[in-house]
């Protein structure tokens, strides 16, 4: 097969994050594709210009280059950070602790609370265009004088105006899906088909058939997404049209308002199993929605001149505290169902983050796009408003009407600022507090690898030193973790003054009393938060134009695109797509390939070892006595096992190398700030793998080889940290005894 000889072995290597070339990985200057595209292919050294770096005798080495699905396109790349907070939305789910979901309790509510991340986007759309510019600026002279592009609009009667200004909001809607189908199409759905069932149970195991098939899935989230959005903009612009509305319009508004709750019922459904049944209730559905807003647009555009009167667009205040209340409401629901599921379930020993990494994720999928809708909408006022930002504590005479955006956005300012704080104050503590056991740790490892240290190699001991320490950073982040959820929650909390519409400022006006100081102070503090995110956001802004820009910014950007999109898009359908639904079977399609004419050794470095993982999990039995496992600087226990237990916990990794009969192999470093070993020694529990053979699985290599001078070179050995392993005499060794054991 594509030059491979019956009987030869192939050493097929996975690479990590960053999207690295097929020369660094072969560690060879010409290469050649044999297989796969240009956004995922496989590649060998071009026959005839030697051997890849690091090869054993007799094993030809292949690689295969996945990072282009995520650090390819610049357009796709850029536009990712637009989805940020649906990345993260989706996500959660993964993190959920161990066991089954009896009622799917905690699917239904991530994808409830990606339902409302939906309606945030849209809201803040209707809050620009609508609410600022359509209801609070064109009526007023001070706001639109020298802005004719805005002038025009005075012309139109408010209801027009407000139709004529909700095309953008539909746009925006349009945007996203559009984003989402067209990196999709780039590599999704390799190997689909509609015989599987899809992955519509977060529950299912990564061996499971259809697991990354989650093209059902995504067809059924994104129209009922959209039909979610388009009802959000119908409701607002009835809404602003409602003062002396005709009972016509009543029951166009109880229409919009249904076909919310039938958005949000069908959220807490699972897909139909039924494909045809699928497409013909979507049909209906799509209908539906271009029925219902046809008609709420063609009201507002007859309904002639309603007064805008004073203040903000009728229901939007209201809307914009309704979604946060949603969101609190939603993420105590979730911290309490995953906290629950980790104390019931005990077997797997104590998990990071007390089970909560669930709600931590959705706490940040919330905050990120509470820090964009504040950022548009108050930069957007700040920019329409000549320059004043708007505050009721600060009144400008010579303003004829100061912009007003929701208070909720205030108190989203003001809780963004505060977690900065708390959130940097926390790290600092944590890494502070730590790092005497960290460097304990440190030196209890350089006095086992280097027992004999001369003078002139004590500096270079201390260096060592201090990178084995950093390098357990990792797991002293957990607190911060904690710490951002209730912070979150506390700012979430503030749900309740949003809906009687009391702002910080308002607040502490009424606590101070008559001295106005402290409201003063919070209305100056509030403005620091709305700055601090506004800055956050631009700087995103900023890197996603470097992305576009500069391929080197795009494969920095890319890495958390890696981590973050490996995963199905069952809970939101406006998240990166899902690269893992390509190469993993692509990998296990070139690995079933490969096996029939000899044995594979599937060599994967970093999070190249997690794709192997789940390549390994989707062969068919049939060709896994000729298929083995070799990992290094691997994150599989140190990182996924912890976040994600319930996919890759201990008990899936025992599986995993009986899967294999443990023909399996993981290399690693104490300096490695990734990597780490697989089947560490249990202390004060059983070990969670029966099998005897999990202790032979680690390998660990001293880092550096030397502290001195070899007399042959003029510098000590590097340290070479999480790159390069294959370097090392220990992975020819390993590779070799892999080989071996698969003939």
């Amino acid at each position: 097969m594509n030059g491979t000889p019956v009987g030869d072995a192939v050493e097929l290597r996975v690479h990590g994050v960053s999207g690295v070339t097929a020369e660094r990985i072969l560690d060879h200057p010409v290469v050649t594709r044999v297989a796969g595209d240009a956004h995922a292919g496989f590649f060998r050294p071009r026959p005839g210009s030697g051997d890849a770096g690091g090869a054993t005798p007799g094993v030809v080495v292949e690689a295969y280059r996945w990072g282009s699905l995520t650090a390819g396109a610049a357009v796709r790349t850029a536009s990712m950070l637009l989805l940020l907070p649906f990345m993260l939305g989706n996500l959660a789910i993964w993190l959920r602790p161990p066991g089954r979901d009896r009622w799917q309790l905690l699917g239904v509510l991530c994808r409830l609370l990606a339902g409302t991340l939906t309606v945030t986007f849209v809201l803040a759309a209707v809050g620009v265009t609508l609410d600022l510019v359509g209801w609070q600026c064109v009526p007023y002279p001070g706001c639109r004088a020298s802005r004719p592009y805005l002038a025009w609009l005075h012309a139109v009667p408010s209801g027009p105006r407000l139709a004529l200004l909700s095309v953008v909001p539909l746009l925006a809607l349009r945007v996203v899906w559009w984003i989402g189908v067209r990196s999709a199409r780039a590599f999704e759905g390799f190997g689909s088909s509609s015989a599987q069932p899809p992955a519509t149970d977060p529950g299912d195991r990564l061996g499971d058939a259809g697991f990354w098939d989650d093209e059902r899935t995504i067809g059924w989230l994104r129209q009922v997404h959209v039909a979610l959005g388009a009802a959000t903009l119908d409701v607002s612009l009835l809404a602003g049209i409602s003062r002396g509305a005709t009972p016509g319009h009543l029951v166009q508004f109880v229409a919009a308002v249904g076909l919310l709750v039938i958005c949000v019922v069908l959220l807490s459904l699972p897909v139909p199993a039924s494909a045809a049944r699928t497409r013909r209730f979507l049909r209906a559905l799509w209908w539906t929605t271009v029925a219902v807003s046809v008609l709420c647009l063609g009201s507002a555009a007859l309904a002639g001149s309603k007064p805008s009167g004073s203040g903000k667009l009728p229901g939007y205040e209201g809307a914009a505290a309704g979604v946060v209340a949603a969101q609190g409401v939603l993420l105590v629901l979730l911290a309490v169902v995953t906290y629950t599921r980790h104390r019931a379930v005990r077997s797997e020993g104590r998990p990071f983050l007390r089970g909560l990494g669930t709600p931590i994720v959705a706490a940040a999928a919330v905050s990120v796009g509470a820090a964009f809708t504040a950022t548009l909408v108050y930069r957007t006022a700040d920019a329409l408003d000549h320059g004043h930002i708007p505050d009721p504590i600060r009144p400008d005479p010579s303003s004829l009407g100061p912009l007003e955006p929701p208070v909720a956005y205030w108190w989203a300012a003001l809780a963004g600022l505060a977690a900065l704080l708390i959130g940097a104050a926390a790290t600092s503590a944590t890494l502070l507090l730590s790092r005497r056991r960290r460097r304990r740790l440190a030196e209890r490892i350089v006095e086992r690898d280097y027992p004999t240290v001369t003078a002139e190699s004590a500096y270079r001991l201390c260096q060592v030193r201090e990178t084995i320490a950093r390098s357990r950073v990792t797991e002293e982040l957990g607190p911060v973790l904690i710490a951002f959820l209730v912070i979150a929650s506390l700012g979430l909390a503030t749900v309740a003054l949003d809906v009687i519409g009391i702002g910080p400022t308002q607040l502490a006006a009424r606590l101070s009393g008559q001295s106005g100081v402290l409201a003063v102070l919070a209305a100056y503090v509030t403005d620091a938060g709305v700055w601090v995110i506004s800055l956050l956001v631009i700087c995103l802004a900023i890197l996603g134009f470097r992305s576009y820009r500069s391929p080197q910014t795009r494969r920095v950007v890319a890495i958390l695109w890696d981590l973050g999109t490996f995963w199905p898009r069952t809970v939101h359908p406006f998240a990166p797509p899902c690269y893992a639904a390509r190469s993993v079977p692509e990998l296990a399609k070139r690995v079933t390939g490969l096996a029939a004419h000899g044995p594979v050794v599937l060599s994967g470095h970093s999070h190249g070892s997690v794709l192997a993982a789940a390549t390994i999990l989707q062969l068919p039995p049939s060709v896994l006595s000729r298929v083995s496992l070799l990992t290094y600087g691997s994150p599989l226990r140190r990182t996924y096992a912890r976040l994600y237990p319930a996919y890759l916990g201990p008990q899936a990794l025992c599986g995993l190398g009986d899967r294999i009969g443990w023909r399996w192999r993981n290399l690693w470093r104490d300096t490695d700030p990734v990597g780490g070993p697989i089947f560490p020694p249990a202390v004060g529990a059983a070990s969670p793998c029966a099998a005897a053979e999990a202790a032979e699985v680690d390998i660990r290599l001293r880092d550096p080889r030397s502290l001195t001078v070899d007399p042959l070179d003029t510098v000590p050995p590097p340290v070479e940290r999480h790159w390069p392993y294959h370097t090392q005499a220990a992975y020819q060794l390993a590779v070799r005894e892999l080989t071996d054991s698969s003939r």
